[in-house]
């Protein structure tokens, strides 16, 4: 796996998917949040199973970030939007994780009986991201800032490692 992709598996047929692949199914409106779930699907898939390429019909996905930009990428990598396997619950967490601009950056990924928590690393999202995305630019030059950040925070979270970018805490199948 590098940087820009993952794979999954398609009743057992590989399928790899790569960043841009997740922009052409989303867009550009919400970047950085499709740059999030991207990653921490980069980070959860090798702690659910052993070739790191999960059946993408079988993963469940609870989180605290409600972003459009990290529910697309999910949905399209596991189609578990689709299938009924993706809940928001913003009270995922707890407060030691970082927070998004309506959220928290947690994902709980569930497969066959074992689960990871992903939170974002201190750090990698800019204070001034979450303050301008909160309150809502005001102004042009607002606006082109802020998609400026957006833009910024995909390139940063691209360039990352997932293992740099996301810790995990993964729960022993039951």
């Amino acid at each position: 796996m590098t940087n820009d992709s993952l794979t999954v598996l398609d009743h057992g047929e590989p399928i790899a998917i790569s960043f841009a692949d997740i922009l052409k199914y989303h867009g550009r409106s919400f970047i950085g949040g499709a740059a999030h779930g991207f990653k921490a699907m980069q980070r959860a898939f090798p702690l659910l199973c052993a070739d790191g390429r999960p059946e993408r019909y079988e993963v469940t996905i609870a989180t605290a970030f409600p972003g459009p930009g990290g529910r697309d990428a999910i949905e399209m990598a596991t189609r578990s939007v689709t299938g009924g396997r993706y809940t928001v619950d913003l009270d995922l967490g707890g407060a030691d994780v970082v927070e998004s601009p309506r959220g928290r950056y947690f994902f709980r990924f569930a497969y066959r009986g074992a689960s990871v928590d992903v939170t974002l690393r201190p750090g990698v999202v800019r204070a001034e991201f979450i303050e301008l995305s909160r309150r809502g630019p005001a102004t042009p030059d607002e606006k082109e800032r802020l998609e400026w950040l957006k833009q910024d925070m995909a390139d940063r979270l691209m360039s990352l490692p997932a293992e740099e970018a996301y810790d995990a805490a993964p729960h022993a199948a039951s």
